[in-house]
């Protein structure tokens, strides 16, 4: 039978360490980091699902609190962090450098899946990385807070958006439209910014695992 690793790990991120809950299916053929969007953590129910699908899928992945305990009881009063793009991007990136020494994944192709303003951190960190980082899926993103950043990623990009989610498409498009890569626009009918419709969120997951497996393999 396979096994699956599964544990807590310290990602150092310039002065501060970053807590994340690692899982290594056997023969991964890659990892995906998870760049938590506005006010959440490793703990989203919703990126956990969509992470238990990438592992039941063979592809390894890495939940991570781009704040710390400190800094989470700021930005639940102030809600500033969640939007400085540039920090979390910097976070990303780090995480990004952990990844490639660490031990457990130092051989395994590296994605990124952000949600919310996760998914700019994730693209900002992915012009940074260049070939570091074979993939993107941004699931409800706001891929236009990376700005200048989006002509420069060349990392194969996929933005999932749901289909009543009508200003978020309108931002998806005019991100896209500056980006030079290999990219796609996944609207799922029916669905809102949180994919909380019956069956939306297992789209989400099974269309990132697609994509993951057939770019990070």
């Amino acid at each position: 039978m396979a096994q699956t690793k599964e544990k807590l790990v310290k990602a150092s991120a310039g002065e501060v360490e970053l807590e994340g809950f690692l899982t290594i299916p056997e023969n991964a053929t890659g990892i995906v980091l998870f760049a938590h969007g506005s006010g959440s953590s490793r703990h989203s129910p919703r990126n956990q699902a969509v992470a238990k699908t990438l592992s039941d899928g063979g592809v390894a992945t890495l939940l991570i609190d781009l704040l710390t305990q400190e800094e989470e009881k700021v930005d639940m009063v102030t809600r500033e962090l969640r939007f400085d793009i540039g920090m979390l991007a910097g976070r990303v990136a780090a995480v990004v450098d952990w990844l490639s020494q660490y031990s457990e994944t130092e051989k395994l192709n590296i994605g990124l899946f952000g949600s919310s303003t996760g998914a700019a951190a994730a693209l900002v960190a992915a012009a940074e990385k260049g070939e570091m980082v074979k993939a993107v899926v941004s699931r409800g993103g706001r891929p236009d807070l990376a700005g200048g950043s989006l002509p420069k990623v060349r990392s194969p990009s996929l933005f999932i958006v749901g289909g009543n989610d009508s200003v978020v498409i309108d931002l998806n498009k005019q991100a896209l439209d500056l980006m030079n890569c290999e990219k796609r626009l996944s609207i799922i009918e029916g669905a809102t910014h949180l994919f909380e419709e019956h069956g939306t969120l297992e789209d989400v997951a099974d269309q990132a695992l697609t994509w993951f497996k057939s770019h990070l393999s």
